[in-house]
């Protein structure tokens, strides 16, 4: 067994080991059986991209400017953070601690294309997992599960969907989001105007000036766009979860060694509690630039993802009872 080979199988146990140690101080004793049947152990002389990264070589991580909490940039894009970027970043350190990270900036438009030509090797923000985009990248497990709500001003009396019988909702054109509020109206026999925008800041917009009683979106990104305001207490995400999408960090489909390995460090992250407490620092305690909390607790569906790991694409991917 050569030398690098022998180093992927022994990153293998390592993992497994740290999980039990990590299940035995938690008091729970299964922690170390989560995603016990997913293939972990990678072979780093198959893949010269891992042989490159452990020998110090540079990672380059995909990001967004403005999609915060999930991954966006401080200052005139001196510095990137968020959840999913940090999360990249550890994944990245996990694997091959010597490698050197940089960061680009990439589109919706580019970054598949990006990724596919090995431009970068990671795309750290929020992108939903489906067949279609599978045909070109690979996808990790899912380290994030948007679920579809709406955001109401403080002293709004709209608690659930049914609520906005005869009422103004904005949305955002051309979003899975609008689908869904369709969909759920049709299912439901509800009756409401929808006012559509071009983003999230411009409907936003509609419900700071009362022209709409609610805002429709995936919850981070309303999170994400209520941290941002000028009166981030004056506004709530209620509402019951009318659709989720499953979203997880993508590289290139080439290697499944690369899979392999990614899906290792992101299991040992949640054996370990590391990913719930990368959750509350992002959506649970004050966040930069302006220190507000997001206090957007942990939703049901992502904890029971993460209690039964998987890569399941959306068309797959089913709302638990």
């Amino acid at each position: 067994m050569g030398k690098s080979l022998k180093w992927g199988w022994l990153a293998a146990a390592l993992v497994c080991a740290g999980s039990v140690m990590a299940a035995g101080k938690s008091g729970k004793a299964d922690a170390a059986q989560i995603g016990a049947n997913i293939d972990t152990a990678f072979d780093v002389s198959a893949s010269p991209t891992l042989q490159r990264w452990q020998a110090g070589g540079t990672v380059v991580l995909g990001t967004r400017e403005a999609a915060p909490p999930m991954v966006y940039a401080l200052g005139a894009n001196e510095k990137f953070v968020g959840y999913h970027l940090e999360l990249c970043e550890r994944v990245v350190h996990a694997i091959a601690p010597k490698a050197q990270l940089k960061y680009m900036v990439l589109t919706p438009q580019n970054t598949m294309p990006l990724i596919n030509n090995g431009t970068a090797d990671f795309n750290c923000a929020s992108m939903t997992n489906n067949l279609t985009r599978q045909k070109q990248v690979a996808f990790g497990l899912t380290t994030y599960v948007s679920e579809v709500r709406m955001a109401v001003r403080a002293d709004s009396d709209i608690t659930s969907f049914k609520q906005l019988q005869g009422r103004n909702v904005g949305a955002i054109t051309g979003t899975t989001a609008v689908q869904i509020l369709r969909k759920y109206a049709s299912d439901n026999d509800l009756n409401f105007k929808t006012l559509m925008s071009k983003d999230q800041f411009e409907s936003f917009l509609l419900l700071e000036s009362g022209r709409v009683d609610a805002f429709v979106l995936d919850d981070n990104m309303l999170a994400g766009v209520i941290g941002q305001s000028k009166n981030p207490k004056g506004y709530k995400i209620v509402g019951e979860v009318i659709g989720a999408e499953p979203i997880a960090i993508q590289f290139s489909k080439n290697d499944p060694q690369i899979k392999k390995a990614v899906d290792g460090a992101i299991l040992q992250m949640i054996r370990s509690g590391e990913l719930h407490k990368l959750y509350s620092k992002w959506f649970m305690q004050p966040i930069p630039p302006k220190n507000v909390n997001l206090n957007l607790p942990m939703g049901e569906v992502l904890k029971k993802q993460l209690a039964a790991p998987n890569d399941t694409p959306l068309e797959q991917f089913v709302l638990p009872q």
